[in-house]
């Protein structure tokens, strides 16, 4: 198979959380087809790669090993504050999705790149992490826990940013959620991702601004996605 590491990367802008999960199903299945094909055929037709930007209203979301019981509230609450529940096939455990906040859905073809789905993990981590440092904050792993968070190993440890993937075929979908003008008050409705006694932050908070340009984030971001994959970007026409 020619290996293609062009990625289309499309805004959808604000979109209902199940419409760009019907989306993102979408886009996958098609790349998994094509790959099932290239086998059968003994084809050599290369694989797509594409990058969704997106802002859902409130949701929360319940990944394939996530308690239930770590969403503190019940839907009909969710509800009152015009928050919706899914539970969804990526791995992880309860997330919460909103305005303000920058979700990135990498939907990619890991045999155009390296099949590795740790690696992948990594590089998205670092993606954000060198995005952070932009704006002169030190972001990290934490140790058996996933996403991005700011001082590691201290009682003021919080993330900044969830992540979870699901694979099959070396073909990706989900992927990050970075705070950067998110509405906090939401998260206090769930434990974060089943952690504990660990808080939430957002980017114009840790920098103590009112708002932070999610253009120029999402800019910064795509750099370092672009450097770290080795990947040429392509700009397409928002909307689904």
């Amino acid at each position: 198979m020619t290996r293609n590491k062009v990625v289309e990367v499309k805004d959808l802008g604000l979109k209902d959380y199940k419409e760009t999960w019907d989306y993102q199903e979408l886009l996958f299945q098609k790349t998994v087809d094509l790959k099932i094909r290239n086998r059968r055929e003994e084809a050599n037709l290369s694989t797509p790669n594409h990058f969704l930007f997106v802002e859902h209203p409130h949701v929360y979301t319940l990944g394939k090993s996530g308690d239930i019981e770590n969403l503190l509230v019940d839907e009909q609450y969710l509800e009152q504050k015009g928050a919706t529940f899914y539970k969804i096939n990526r791995g992880g455990d309860i997330t919460y999705h909103g305005p303000g906040q920058i979700v990135g859905y990498p939907i990619l073809d890991l045999d155009n790149f390296f099949t590795d789905i740790h690696k992948f993990l990594r590089f998205l981590e670092e993606t954000v992490i060198l995005t952070l440092a932009e704006y002169g904050l030190k972001a990290e792993r934490s140790k058996g826990e996933t996403g991005v968070w700011l001082d590691v190993g201290t009682p003021f440890a919080r993330k900044i940013c969830a992540m979870g993937v699901r694979a099959s075929r070396w073909v990706t979908m989900h992927g990050f959620a970075l705070n950067v003008n998110a509405d906090l008050g939401y998260f206090d409705l769930m434990i974060p991702c089943g952690i504990k006694g660990k808080a939430v932050t957002s980017l114009n908070v840790e920098l103590g601004k009112q708002e932070v340009s999610m253009a120029g984030v999402k800019e910064k971001l795509l750099k370092h996605f672009s450097d770290l994959f080795e990947a040429e970007i392509i700009n397409q026409k928002t909307g689904v």
